[in-house]
């Protein structure tokens, strides 16, 4: 079951603004953190997915200006700008998730650590304190590659909006034929950025499986 289905059970906590309240609550419905990290992991692998393929469209517009005439620019530029407004969204959303990620992951191994000086038997502990190094090791690689591609929407981004904002300014022929000196440099950045969101979802479900088959029946 999706963990959204019992955010309204847990609003009081969320209002309150305590990601620890909040964990504290869903845990009495049963839902570990491990559940939760799983979850984010996924929302933002789907964020990514739709990000990337935002971006795609996006570039086909961008293209798409370049190819047409005069009379044609309004029109065109009010569908680049749409791309571009939901391009930002795209990426917000990617950011959001990444930063949903990282706060469960922190609480959870924090937890963990500390619940290590629970334990009386040594040979236990140790074996749990080896799989907290190997889920944190597995982990720091998803986050590193989650920020990476992350990072890439930004130049991306500033171009769009320098070419949306000049198109804006220069609704004229005399502006297609600027425009189309950017098309290779763009395609270019969007073809990396493509390739780091897929890195990225790739480490995403290698991450998921690793927990799932590594989990407590």
């Amino acid at each position: 079951m999706k963990i959204q289905l019992l955010v309204a059970a847990c609003a009081v906590a969320l209002l309150a603004g305590c990601s620890s309240a909040y964990y504290g609550a869903m845990e009495k419905f049963g839902i570990a953190k491990r559940e939760i990290l799983v979850d984010r992991v996924e929302d933002t692998r789907d964020a990514q997915n739709k990000a990337k393929e935002q971006f795609a469209s996006a570039l086909d517009q961008f293209l798409a200006v370049t190819r047409i005439d005069g009379g044609e620019l309004q029109r065109k530029y009010d569908s680049l700008n749409r791309e571009y407004q939901r391009s930002e969204e795209r990426a917000k959303e990617v950011r959001d998730r990444i930063a949903a990620v990282e706060d469960v992951a922190e609480a959870l191994f924090r937890e963990w650590k500390q619940e290590l000086k629970q334990y009386s038997n040594a040979t236990l502990r140790r074996e749990s304190e080896r799989e907290l190094d190997r889920t944190r090791e597995r982990y720091d690689q998803l986050i590193s590659v989650m920020r990476r591609a992350a990072d890439r929407m930004d130049p991306v981004l500033a171009t769009f909006r320098d070419q949306v904002l000049f198109l804006k300014h220069n609704l004229n022929a005399r502006a297609l034929a600027s425009l189309t000196t950017t098309n290779r440099e763009l395609e270019a950045d969007i073809t990396r950025l493509v390739a780091d969101m897929e890195a990225s979802i790739r480490e995403a479900e290698q991450f998921i499986r690793s927990i799932r088959e590594n989990a407590t029946p």
